[in-house]
C-alpha cells in the first residue's frame, strides 16, 4: 500500500510544479509605453514621431524564459508636433491610416541574457504586410510598483526596419532612406 502512494505523491508534486511555472498575464500600460520612430532627413537632421494610442498584452514566464506579446498601435495617432506633417504621415503616401488604422507587433520568442530579456522576436504587420522583426532590449527590469501594489515589467527596445518591405516607398526616389529606427519603451502591469 505504501508503494502505491509514492507514484501518486510524485505526480502531485509534478503537477504542482507545472502549475506554478505557468506564464503570468500583463497588460501594457499606455501611460508608460511609447512607440517612436526616427528617419534621416537628407542626412542633415532626423525626423522623429510617436504614436499616442497603443494597447497590448504580454504573457511572461521568467522561470521558463518564455513569453508572448501583442502590441497594437493606432496609426491615426501619429504625432510629430507639426499638424501638417502628421496629416502627410497619415496619408496614402505613408501610413495610409484611413485604410490601415493599426500596425501590430506580435512575438512569441523571448531571448534572455541571464534573467533579463535581451530581445523579443516576432512579426510586424504594417500596411497589410507582415514581416519578421526583432526588438533588441537596451534596458529591462521587473519591479514591485509601490502605487499599484503589483509587479511591473518592461524596458526599452529598438529595431531598424526597411519601410519598403511594407510598401512604404514615398520619397525613395528623392533620396529619403528606407531604414527607419523604431524605439519602443514599454511597461506592463501584472494582472
Amino acid at each position: 500500500m505504501r508503494l502505491s502512494l509514492i507514484p501518486a505523491a510524485a505526480a502531485a508534486v509534478l503537477l504542482a510544479s507545472t502549475v506554478s511555472a505557468q506564464a503570468a498575464s500583463y497588460a501594457i500600460d499606455p501611460t508608460h509605453t511609447f512607440v517612436t520612430f526616427e528617419i534621416s532627413h537628407f542626412g542633415t537632421t532626423t525626423n522623429r514621431g510617436r504614436f499616442d494610442k497603443k494597447e497590448g498584452a504580454v504573457e511572461f514566464d521568467r522561470a521558463a524564459k518564455t513569453g508572448k506579446v501583442t502590441l497594437t498601435v493606432d496609426t491615426t495617432s501619429v504625432n510629430t508636433g507639426t499638424a501638417a506633417f502628421n496629416k502627410h504621415l497619415q496619408s496614402a503616401d505613408l501610413f495610409n491610416a484611413e485604410k490601415f488604422p493599426t500596425m501590430t507587433f506580435t512575438a512569441d520568442k523571448f531571448v534572455f541574457n541571464g534573467d533579463k530579456v535581451a530581445e523579443v522576436a516576432g512579426t510586424l504587420t504594417l500596411l497589410g504586410k507582415t514581416n519578421p522583426l526583432t526588438l533588441k532590449a537596451t534596458n529591462f527590469n521587473c519591479y514591485q510598483n509601490p502605487m499599484l501594489k503589483r509587479e511591473v515589467c518592461g524596458g526599452d527596445f529598438e529595431a531598424t526596419l526597411d519601410r519598403t518591405a511594407y510598401g512604404m516607398n514615398y520619397g525613395i526616389d528623392w533620396g529619403f532612406p528606407k531604414d527607419v529606427r523604431l524605439v519602443v519603451q514599454v511597461e506592463a502591469v501584472k494582472q
